[in-house]
């Protein structure tokens, strides 16, 4: 009789075999790791800031230094995974951010959290283009908004874990609990990636580039590429918005306390965030399955998208704290539709070899206009309110939606169509 340890191991080699997606979910949710580190900080700041005497302007000094931290790493994380694959670079990363997680809750001072967040950023930088690589090599073109949708999945249950673990345990425990709770979690991931990551090869089938390999110079003067760049500049300061900032209007705006805003609302526009994200792919892959082709089926669910943004700009007039979540958890829905089909353009535009580069022009580009914007809401909002901010964010969707129009679809049409048909 075989060992029960190699027949488990058989059938789960069988069952990757048989399901491809698999493995790509499972390296996916080492982003809810990376998503609950990342989102605890905005989950706990309004009583984290009253014990250590900080103010809202030094919030967002502390979210603009991860995302320094966070855009400068990222193309030289993407050019690693492409070099040495996703599996051993992730698992160092994976261990690093834990690390950086776990100090967080022994940060006594501005000056101790500001550098354990930027050294978070430093590690996290990683985790998308790991994940890319996987997606690119995995799954065919019209699959791939399907599993950019999984990466918002992923990063949904890491941001609700991060504030239902706050309003849970930071009551009861303290702050410094939830960041000590979540760096062990990420250390108990790795063990689970290095057992997937020996049974991927030669398991599944291998989707090759739709592309020739170019180099990286070129890369670079390639339209599309920062084409896709300043779509997802003009988009993802929503993103930003509602990951960090969620608690804290419900906390200003609305009178609500930290545990409350955590406990009752700030959770949901999360879900909603995730929902979108699977609705955003499905549609898409629903679309080109039927003939429509895969690059146009993207665009027309980001175009729609950005048109019901244009709700964000109500968020401030609307009559209670309940009907403002609903309203956030919709812009952040929509924000997630338009969001997954940009990094499936990127996949589809550029293939297997250059991947995690291109990804990780993505994530840096996300992580330098959180740079800019992060200081300048938190000084903002010292001052005022975020009615402009609300209004700014309806907008600027649409100009992106725009941009891929003129730079792709319109300039690119036919040879894209028949790149990624």
């Amino acid at each position: 009789m075989a060992h029960p340890s190699r027949i488990i191991e058989g059938n789960s080699r069988l069952l990757i075999r048989r399901h491809p997606t698999l493995i790509v979910a499972i390296f996916a949710l080492s982003l809810s790791v990376t998503a609950l580190d990342r989102n605890l900080l905005a989950a706990v700041w309004p009583i984290l800031q009253t014990q250590l005497h900080l103010t809202t302007g030094q919030y967002g000094i502390t979210v603009a230094g991860f995302s320094i931290a966070y855009g400068l790493c990222a193309p030289l994380s993407g050019l690693l995974v492409d070099r040495f694959g996703f599996t051993r670079v992730a698992v160092i990363a994976l261990a690093l951010w834990s690390i950086c997680g776990i100090a967080t809750a022994f940060a006594s001072s501005f000056h101790a959290l500001l550098l354990c967040r930027i050294l978070l950023g430093c590690a996290e930088s990683a985790s998308l283009p790991a994940v890319a690589k996987a997606y690119v090599t995995y799954l065919s073109p019209p699959e791939r908004s399907m599993g950019t949708a999984a990466t918002q999945i992923a990063l949904t249950i890491g941001a609700v874990g991060a504030t239902l673990m706050a309003g849970g345990l930071t009551a009861r425990y303290g702050w410094q609990s939830t960041f000590l709770v979540a760096g062990i979690l990420g250390l108990l991931w790795i063990p689970l990636w290095l057992l997937m990551s020996t049974t991927r090869h030669n398991k599944v089938k291998i989707f090759p580039s739709e592309r020739t390999p170019i180099k990286v110079g070129r890369l670079l003067r390639e339209l599309g590429l920062w084409a896709l760049i300043i779509a997802s500049l003009l988009l993802m300061p929503l993103y930003s918005l509602w990951t960090n900032w969620t608690t804290v209007y419900l906390v200003r705006e609305r009178g609500l306390s930290a545990t409350a805003a955590n406990l009752h609302f700030a959770w949901i526009p999360p879900i909603l965030a995730m929902l979108g994200g699977i609705s955003g792919g499905w549609f898409a892959m629903h679309n080109a399955r039927n003939g429509t082709p895969v690059q146009n089926a993207r665009f027309n669910v980001c175009f729609w998208a950005a048109l019901g943004l244009l709700l964000t700009a109500t968020i401030p007039i609307l009559p209670s704290a309940a009907w403002a979540t609903v309203a956030i958890g919709m812009s952040f829905f929509c924000t997630l539709c338009i969001s997954v089909n940009i990094y499936a353009m990127a996949l589809d535009l550029f293939g297997t070899s250059h991947a995690s580069f291109v990804f990780s022009l993505l994530t840096a580009s996300y992580g330098l206009m959180q740079t800019v914007i992060s200081p300048l809401i938190g000084s903002w909002v010292n001052h005022h309110s975020f009615n402009a901010i609300c209004f700014l964010g309806a907008l600027s969707p649409l100009c992106g939606v725009a941009i891929l129009y003129g730079a792709i679809f319109r300039r690119m049409g036919p040879e894209l169509t028949a790149q990624t048909g």
